[in-house]
């Protein structure tokens, strides 16, 4: 049996179903081909939908507990772990069932199985040959182990087994405090589990503006959690079903779990690169040029995880609308510097362009605002007190360079910068923009205010 299409699309997840489903809108003739049984990738599967469904259930049982009795509600909360499950179940299989119906919509061909390639312009699925014009790699990443921890998803846990737990463990050893380290470290913290976590780094979540990553780390630190920075782990064994794990500090961790957070390497295993002379890096990433295009083979495009930049759903998407868009003749692009990238951790931390620290390494003489929460009408009828908002913006023309944010809501309230920095705006820009009162969004505006001349309510 053989198909051509115009593109064919490898893997359904973030970026590659978007990349698929615009394709098709701009009338060209599109496959996409996935291994799994189910569509929408490590995003929805065991990622992004999985783990926001298990934090904003275990956030709102932490509030019940924590800080309903201090607005006058009385409850005696109880964690129904299993009924949980079942509801995280239940909004991934509903998508999986949605990204099917927007295949069908836009008349994209959807195929199940590994695709391995066996020419430049043909690919063996199973018994199926399909060939076409182009092709977008689109298989994204996997989780990576430690060399002397392999993975068993029982005690030895990567975030695929953190999230299929059936009950929250006594304890938890967590080794990464990078986004997904705290995201999940945080999620059983909230459902009682005593929490350890090590990082290599001074500090957690290292991408972060260091005011950020300090003050997320003193939040989560009053909530229980506990953390080893610039310690490293030398040895790990699971032995009767607990694990040890020994840092370089002499600390000897003992633990019912430990999740292992230390990053993810692209997945291309089975796709035949070398067949087509496309090298990969030590990480398993390929080179592209500014159009997506692998330079051995240009009309092959790669997108999401297995190229350079963070691993981000919603950058992956964006990059598959640019790459759809350049295959149908068009003109695709993504503004890198003004994706945001959010910590869903209780509070959120959310970031857009430059931290302090990169604008200044860049040589940009900036000027910077910081707003507490403590100070905004809305977060403090509310009970939403903890963090600030920081602006960094070039000195005398105020042209906006960063914002950072936690707090609550601030994954949503960041995109109002993320815009004004697409738009190469200033603080001018949000100053002159009404805000409607009481909200948390007018801790930006005064923000502005602050970077113009001075606050008006600090």
């Amino acid at each position: 049996m053989e198909k051509t299409f115009d593109v064919i699309v490898i893997g359904s997840g973030p970026g590659g179903y978007v990349a698929a489903i615009k394709c098709a809108q701009l009338g060209l003739k599109v496959c996409c081909v996935e291994k799994e049984k189910v569509l929408g990738g490590t995003c929805l599967n065991v990622g992004c939908i999985p783990s926001k469904t298990l934090l904003h259930a275990s956030e709102f049982y932490f509030k019940m507990q924590h800080e309903a009795p201090l607005m006058g509600i009385s409850a005696d909360p109880k964690m129904d772990f299993s009924t949980l499950q079942q509801r995280k179940e239940g909004v991934v299989k509903g998508f999986n069932a949605g990204i099917g119906s927007l295949f069908k919509k836009n008349n994209v061909t959807s195929i199940q199985g590994s695709a391995s390639f066996i020419d430049p312009h043909t690919v063996q699925v199973g018994d199926i040959s399909l060939k076409a014009k182009h092709f977008i790699l689109a298989t994204g990443s996997k989780p990576v182990a430690l060399p002397f921890l392999p993975f068993d998803e029982t005690a030895a846990l990567s975030s695929t087994g953190a999230l299929a737990l059936k009950t929250p463990p006594k304890e938890m050893v967590v080794v990464g405090c990078g986004v997904i380290g705290v995201e999940l470290g945080s999620v059983y913290s909230r459902l009682g589990t005593k929490v350890t976590f090590v990082e290599a780094a001074d500090r957690i979540c290292p991408g972060l503006d260091i005011a950020l990553s300090s003050e997320l780390q003193k939040l989560l630190t009053a909530q229980g959690m506990r953390f080893h920075l610039s310690a490293k782990v030398v040895s790990a064994k699971v032995e009767e079903g607990r694990a040890e794990i020994l840092l370089d500090t002499k600390n000897l961790l003992v633990s019912e779990k430990v999740l292992v957070c230390i990053g993810r390497k692209a997945y291309t295993q089975g796709l035949n690169l070398e067949k087509l002379g496309i090298p990969t890096t030590r990480s398993g990433q390929i080179a592209v040029n500014g159009n997506f295009q692998i330079p051995e083979q240009p009309h092959i495009l790669a997108i999401g995880d297995l190229i350079d930049g963070p691993m981000l759903a919603h950058k992956a998407s964006d990059e598959g609308v640019a790459a759809a868009k350049i295959l149908a003749g068009k003109s695709g692009r993504v503004e890198y510097l003004t994706i945001p990238s959010v910590v869903y951790t209780y509070p959120e931390a959310a970031s857009v362009g430059l931290s302090e620290e990169a604008a200044k390494e860049m040589g940009f003489s900036i000027k910077t605002a910081k707003v507490p929460f403590k100070a905004n009408s809305r977060a403090r009828a509310s009970f939403e007190e903890m963090g600030f908002v920081k602006l960094i913006a070039q000195e005398g023309t105020l042209r906006l360079l960063g914002c950072h944010i936690i707090g609550a809501h601030a994954g949503e309230l960041i995109h109002e910068v993320a815009l004004a920095l697409h738009k190469r705006g200033t603080a001018h820009d949000l100053e002159n923009t009404s805000h409607a009162h009481p909200t948390l969004a007018e801790a930006i505006k005064e923000g502005a205010h602050a970077l113009i001349s001075r606050s008006l309510h600090l």
